[in-house]
């Protein structure tokens, strides 16, 4: 009998954990830990910090949920992996052994990297849900005093698209207010233009994006360095393509959210062989840790290289269907081991994206996410926004009832069809 443990009780290790039930042993166990009792549906939290959601709406209870579909639940969170020992040091103390562990963790936040980002400065966050309803109480007070706004993501973000997001869900927020007026609103992103996303851009989304944010009326910045924030104003240093100050900016604010820079979590940061320098977990091509070959990770915790050096660090963002595919590679996978069969899986390293902008949105497609693509496309229109909703109440009801079914490939190819792109051989 394997015991397999799945650290990380998000999108990508609650998925594995119901994957690896399919694919293992009748004899095998799967556990997870997390530092939450919930699951929660991150891609919603702009909306609860909008008051569209709340967090009982986006959320789903792990003790209760998982032991109905055969994962048991272990909610102490983790201290430290140790993976030459085969065991999980756990927050209260004791461990739990394992035969195969999968790292699920996504990332920790690094508001410290700059001084005054973050909750517990001066800046409010989308990447939790205890975070979004914080912003949602300051967001309330700043509509009955409006004034500047300023939204985006710092230097070493890898995760563009819910700035996007944010700024538009904002936006239509405040025209059903009718205080849009009453609010300037500026863009301020490491990206080296607007549309990037770490991947270098798919399909047009830099024209794209720009036309949003014209209509809009939100001005940008790009190749933004953000020095520190202050009560009320944010510092930073708008560089040229050499890296070199072009323009330095200070931009007052009655709101604003700063998307940070991502980490490896302290429970796996400064194991030599299993992160890299930043923490992030290193995997092959089967989302296998090269070290300890029993070690696997899925998600944003794993290591990625940049696409391109970029006059401000860009990294690169791990989006919902390419989890998927490796949450399916790695089920599949460990399903082979425990019968001492060899690791064949691979992801797929294709990215869907559903930005929505509260009455609109852009959606591209990219496969491979790193060009040069065999499929490069991106559109816009209410329909993503209506998408969007739909894919939050699957993915809830997903989780509650246990399914394995792979939306984001059925996903991906609705989009094919509907763009007229002809579907890649499989």
């Amino acid at each position: 009998m394997a015991h397999i443990v799945v650290l990380g009780g998000g999108i990508g290790g609650v998925s594995c954990a119901y994957e690896l039930k399919q694919a293992i042993r009748s004899e095998d166990r799967v556990t997870l830990i997390s530092n939450k009792p919930y699951f929660q549906f991150t891609p919603s939290n702009p909306w609860v910090a909008v008051k569209w959601r709340s967090k009982s709406d986006i959320t789903v209870d792990l003790a209760t949920t998982l032991p109905k579909h055969g994962v048991a639940f272990n909610g102490s969170g983790a201290a430290r992996v140790h993976p030459a020992e085969n065991r999980v040091e756990l927050d209260d103390g004791s461990s739990l052994p394992y035969d195969y562990l999968v790292i699920a963790t996504g990332p920790e936040l690094a508001f410290d990297e700059i001084e005054g980002l973050g909750p517990n400065g001066n800046t409010q966050s989308i990447c939790d849900v205890d975070h979004a309803t914080g912003a949602n109480e300051r967001w309330e007070a700043f509509c009955k005093d409006p004034g500047p706004i300023v939204v985006g993501a710092v230097q070493g973000a890898s995760c563009y698209g819910p700035a996007y997001e944010f700024a538009m869900i904002m936006d239509a927020d405040l025209r059903q207010r009718r205080i849009r007026d009453k609010v300037p609103m500026t863009f301020v992103t490491a990206e080296p233009y607007i549309g990037h996303l770490g991947v270098g851009g798919v399909g047009d989304t830099k024209g794209l994006l720009e036309s949003e944010m014209r209509q809009r009326h939100i001005k940008w910045i790009t190749n933004a360095k953000v020095d520190k924030i202050e009560s009320g104003k944010l510092y930073a240093t708008e560089v040229d393509e050499d890296a070199k100050p072009k323009k330095a900016h200070e931009l007052p604010f009655k709101f604003s959210m700063m998307l940070p820079a991502f980490r490896g979590i302290a429970a796996v940061r400064g194991i030599e062989g299993l992160t890299n320098p930043r923490g992030f977990i290193i995997v092959d091509k089967h989302q296998r840790n090269p070290k300890y070959p029993n070690v696997f990770g899925v998600g944003v915790c794993i290591a990625i290289a940049p696409l391109e050096q970029t006059p401000v660090p860009v990294g690169v963002p791990k989006t919902g269907f390419m989890i998927e595919s490796m949450v399916t590679a790695t089920a599949l996978n460990i399903g082979r081991l425990v019968r001492s069969e060899e690791a064949t899986h691979e992801a797929t390293w294709n990215a869907i994206c559903l930005a929505d902008f509260g009455d609109s949105g852009v959606a591209f497609v990219a496969m491979p996410q790193n060009p040069p693509r065999n499929v490069n496309w991106a559109s816009s229109g209410r329909w993503v926004h209506v998408a969007k909703v739909a894919f939050e109440k699957y993915f809830l009801h997903k989780v509650r009832v246990g399914t394995t079914e792979p939306y984001y490939e059925k996903a991906v190819m609705r989009l094919l069809d509907i763009a007229k792109i002809k579907r890649p051989a499989a």
